[in-house]
């Protein structure tokens, strides 16, 4: 005589057999639906703000438009707001490129190195690094900065001139779209050691110990299980740091030498890149009319490019999601 178990499938309970919530549990769970959708209100207003006040520039003729904002030079709107998106762009990365490596190195440090003390303390500075406004590291980067980072600039267009990243010659005083980066680099370099930092700290113990047992060196057990683990928590640190690289102004207008209607890819020359956010600053006190319109328009473009950024993180995060502690 054979008998088969079948699997018991848990029925949800009914509302009547469900615990009463308490008035603190009703009063969080509304106020967290209400902060939430709040979010959404403010983005599409936002949005819609951007939309309706640039509407003007985009529905204006081109020849017409040219001739009524001074800002354009002559040019289209394409061709006003396409170089500033190519500096923009250019900035992020390269503040990216620099920060991204020296960020994971640090979060590594603090996170699997460094005695607790050493740990604690250098935690808390580089949370008061983040904290720190934007235009002190543009002070910084003017006043400190932009005068000893010449002579490296020098020896990078001498002997990496053939490049065309770092072809001469060098700017002097340098600012270019490289000291521009190199500030965008250590502004951004706290958000994402400090996340980093946190996802590295959220590596299952298990999956350390069992490395460790083993044989596994220190080193082994970070690539083998920490960096796995913590991949997708890199990307959205990453992508955090690059939202406010994006959207950087004050820092990127106190040391770059704007120049417009240019795409260059020369970052040791003065006067080839401009960021939107710093030209939307230098340029509103002086429009009017039409000049408005136009800029708004440019932070409509900003809103969209760092709205898609977030979208592709999420992606990647989302493509990641199964990977967990409890794998």
């Amino acid at each position: 005589m054979t008998t088969t178990d079948e699997p018991k499938v848990k029925q949800k309970p009914s509302a009547s057999q469900r615990p009463p919530q308490r008035p603190g549990d009703r009063i969080f769970s509304a106020s967290a639906k209400y902060a939430g959708v709040l979010i959404l209100v403010v983005l599409a207003a936002v949005a819609s703000f951007l939309l309706v006040q640039g509407w003007p520039a985009i529905s204006t003729p081109s020849a017409e438009l040219a001739d009524a904002v001074h800002i354009l030079d002559g040019h289209s709107l394409l061709g006003y707001v396409g170089p500033l998106v190519f500096g923009t762009v250019l900035a992020a990365l390269i503040a990216l490129v620099i920060a991204t490596p020296i960020a994971i190195g640090v979060a590594l440090f603090v996170s699997h190195y460094a005695p607790r003390r050493v740990a604690s303390g250098l935690g808390y500075v580089i949370d008061l690094l983040a904290a720190i406004p934007s235009v002190v590291y543009g002070l910084w980067g003017a006043l400190w900065l932009m005068p000893r980072i010449f002579p490296f600039t020098e020896w990078m267009s001498t002997y990496f001139g053939w490049i065309p990243l770092f072809a001469g010659p060098a700017a002097s005083p340098a600012r270019t779209i490289f000291t521009a980066g190199i500030v965008l680099a250590v502004m951004i370099l706290p958000i994402i050691t400090a996340v980093s930092r946190e996802i590295f700290l959220q590596t299952p113990t298990l999956h350390e110990e069992a490395a460790l047992a083993l044989g596994a060196t220190r080193w082994e057990l970070i690539r083998m299980a920490v960096l796995p683990f913590a991949r997708s928590g890199i990307i959205s640190a990453t992508m955090l740091g690059l939202g406010r690289a994006l959207g950087e102004t004050m820092a990127v207008a106190m040391v770059l030498s704007p120049g417009l209607f240019m795409y260059s890819i020369h970052i040791l020359q003065a006067g080839q890149q401009q960021n939107i956010a710093a030209n939307i600053a230098l340029k509103f006190p002086e429009a009017s009319g039409l000049g408005v319109n136009v800029l708004i328009f440019t932070g409509l473009v900003l809103f969209v490019i760092t709205l898609v950024v977030n979208m592709f993180a999420r992606w990647i995060v989302s493509r990641r999601a199964e990977f967990s502690g409890a794998n």
